[in-house]
C-alpha cells in the first residue's frame, strides 16, 4: 500500500518506518503541507497521512479521490481540518489518533503554569546575563489558586489528576462529567460559572462550531481581573485580538498558549530570518506575561510512538478490508 505522508518532520520519519516494519506499507515522505496546490503529490497513493495544519477540505478531497486516494488519516486527536461530509461523498475513509498520550499535553500544561506563574523563563534569562536581581520575579503558589479545567476528556482528566497534587481548588466543566474527575474536582453547571470563579483557566475542549472563539470579549468580561489563561488545545478557541486587548487592560494577567488560530503559516517551520507579518501574533510576543510555544505540547517519545503505531494499525486494517478501530466519527 503506497502512502503519502504530508508535512513530514525529521523526528517522525524513523518512528513511522519502525512501526511499519514487516508490513506492505510503503511511505512517501513529503515536506509540504497538504492543500489544494499540493494535493496532486498524492496521485497514485491509496493512503494519505496528514497533521493538524494540513487542509483536507472539499476541494482537496476531490483531488485526492481523483488521484486514487481511498484512505486518509490524521496523525492527531483533532480532525477539524477534515471535511467529513466531503470525505464520505468522495469515498475516502478517515482515521485519527484519539489518545496518543493525554499525559504529554497534560504535563506540558502544568509546565506552562509553573513556568509563567513563577517567572522561571525570566529568571533563567536574567542569570544568563549575570543579572541576579529578583525584582519582578515574585510568583504565586498553586495551592492558593482556584483552577478551572474546561473540558474533562482524556487530556482534561489527566490535568485534573496532576493538579490534585498541588493542593489547589479545582473546578471543572464538561457536557459529560466523568467519575474520575468527580473524585478530585468540583463540577460546575455552566461554563460561565467556571469563567467567573477561576483564577487560572485551562482549555481542553475540541474545536467545533460551539467552541469557536469560546474565549471572546463576553467570556473575558465574566472572568476575574488578572485571570491566567492556558490553551494547549486548538488556537481558534481564543478570539486572539480580544485576548490582546484584555492583556493590555490587565484583565488577563498571564497567558500561556501552545496553539494559535493562524498558526498554519507559522508553526513547525523556521522563520527566524523572516519578518512576521501577523500583527496580532507579533503583539503577543511583546508581553512579558505571555508564553507562546509552537504546538509542542504533544511532542514526547511516548506520544510519537503511539501516533505511529496507531496510524499504521489503521492503515493495515484498511488494506485488509477490516473495520477501522480508530475511524473518525461520522459527521
Amino acid at each position: 500500500m503506497k502512502v503519502a505522508v504530508f508535512n513530514t518532520k525529521r523526528y517522525e520519519r524513523p518512528v513511522l518506518e519502525k512501526a511499519a516494519e514487516g508490513s506492505l506499507i510503503v511511505f512517501n515522505f513529503l515536506e509540504p503541507r497538504l492543500d489544494a496546490q499540493t494535493a496532486a503529490l498524492a496521485a497514485g497513493h491509496e493512503g494519505v497521512l496528514i497533521f493538524v495544519n494540513d487542509l483536507a477540505d472539499r476541494a482537496v478531497l476531490e483531488k485526492l479521490s481523483a488521484g486514487g486516494t481511498r484512505f486518509l488519516a490524521t496523525r492527531s486527536a483533532g480532525f477539524n481540518q477534515i471535511d467529513r461530509e466531503a470525505a464520505r461523498e468522495f469515498g475516502v475513509s478517515l482515521a485519527y489518533v484519539p489518545a496518543y498520550s493525554p499525559n504529554a499535553v497534560a504535563e506540558f500544561t502544568i509546565g506552562l503554569i509553573l513556568t509563567l506563574g513563577r517567572h522561571i523563563h525570566e529568571g533563567h534569562n536574567r542569570v544568563r546575563r549575570a543579572d541576579f536581581n529578583l525584582e519582578g520575579l515574585c510568583g504565586f503558589e498553586l495551592r492558593d489558586m482556584t483552577v478551572g479545567v474546561c473540558g474533562t476528556g482524556r487530556i482534561g482528566t489527566e490535568v485534573v489528576k496532576l493538579l490534585s497534587g498541588f493542593g489547589c481548588k479545582i473546578l471543572a466543566y464538561d457536557d459529560e462529567p466523568n467519575e474520575t474527575v468527580t473524585l478530585l474536582a468540583s463540577y460546575v453547571d455552566t461554563r460561565e460559572e467556571l469563567f467567573r470563579y477561576s483564577d487560572i483557566l485551562t482549555l481542553h475542549v475540541p474545536l467545533q462550531p460551539s467552541t469557536f472563539h469560546l474565549i471572546d470579549q463576553t467570556a473575558l468580561g465574566m472572568m476575574k481581573d488578572g485571570v491566567f489563561l492556558i490553551n494547549t488545545s486548538r488556537g481558534a478557541l481564543l478570539d486572539t485580538p480580544a485576548v490582546v486587548e484584555a492583556l493590555k487592560s490587565r484583565k488577563v494577567g498571564f497567558l500561556a498558549i501552545d496553539v494559535y488560530e493562524e498558526e498554519a503559516s507559522l508553526f513547525f517551520e523556521d522563520h527566524s530570518s523572516d519578518i512576521i507579518s501577523d500583527d496580532t501574533f507579533a503583539r503577543l510576543l511583546t508581553f512579558p506575561n505571555v508564553i507562546v510555544t509552537g504546538h509542542q505540547a504533544f511532542l514526547t517519545q511516548h506520544a510519537l510512538r503511539n501516533i505511529a503505531e496507531t496510524t499504521v494499525q489503521s492503515l493495515q486494517e484498511f488494506a485488509s478490508g477490516m473495520p477501522c478501530t480508530y475511524a473518525v466519527p461520522a459527521p
